[in-house]
């Protein structure tokens, strides 16, 4: 049986300034599987509605990796359309979670990442990252597309750069690259520097009014009410697709690298 480290993790917690912190990990490059899709979806919801809870900040474990996205091994797995969909929607529901916890969301990018990765940064508010975390969206390479993550993306960096991330799914962008096209607000030389950052920010923003920063949130968000069913409508499309003989075969000749 599996130990829980070795299955992943999603943890929170709230210190006395009323920052709440979600960390997840898993072992393979903080990949994330559909149980933690789930709990991380699960625990924005619930410290979003935490009146204790001023700021969230977002976060994984390990160092030089933050999220490889998507399970390889569920994804190889899939046998039936509805499987598909469910599997593809594990970051619709993170999406939407973060999209409407009536909190800021401070995203803490210390490595590469990949895919969701990719979306999960997206989808936070203001995006701190080391010179470590490259960036790249790489379903085009397995036969399928960025479709659940896409919108995210695109709201984060335009269609123009997120484009550029779905047709070349085989090369990495930089951090800096990341942050001239506004999905880093600023890159660090060192984990320890953009954590000072972090917390500064998050103190001074846990003794915000908390109403104004729930207002500005949803200002932020507008135009994406329809994400509800949107990335839903995506996962179909994902789930349709890694049915193919074509993804099927991608992702064998992938499986033997």
């Amino acid at each position: 049986m599996l130990t829980p480290s070795e299955q992943g993790y999603v943890q929170g917690t709230i210190d006395e300034n009323g920052v709440g912190t979600i960390e997840f990990g898993h072992p393979m490059s903080n990949s994330l599987p559909g149980n933690l899709l789930m709990q991380l979806a699960s625990k924005i919801e619930v410290f979003g509605q935490n009146e204790q809870v001023k700021v969230i900040v977002l976060k994984s474990a390990g160092e030089r990796a933050f999220c490889a996205g998507a399970s390889f091994d569920e994804l190889i797995s899939i046998s039936d359309l509805e499987q598909g969909k469910t599997f593809f929607s594990g970051f619709a529901h993170v999406i939407n979670a973060c999209r409407k916890a009536p909190k800021f969301i401070i995203g803490r990018v210390q490595g590469k990442a990949v895919g969701g990765g990719v979306g999960l940064a997206s989808s936070t508010d203001y995006c701190l990252a080391t010179k470590y975390a490259d960036v790249k969206l790489s379903e085009l390479a397995v036969g399928i597309g960025p479709f659940v993550v896409g919108p995210a993306v695109e709201r984060k960096i335009g269609l123009s750069a997120m484009s550029e991330l779905a047709i070349n799914a085989t090369e990495w962008r930089s951090a800096e690259w990341a942050k001239r096209k506004g999905l880093f607000t600023d890159v660090y030389e060192t984990e320890e520097d953009m954590d000072a950052e972090i917390d500064r920010l998050a103190l001074k923003l846990s003794r915000s009014n908390p109403e104004a920063m729930s207002m500005l949130k949803r200002i932020f968000w507008e135009g994406t009410d329809s994400w509800d069913t949107l990335l839903f409508e995506r996962a179909g499309m994902s789930g349709k697709l890694v049915l193919s003989d074509f993804t099927v075969n991608a992702i064998q000749a992938f499986k033997k690298k």
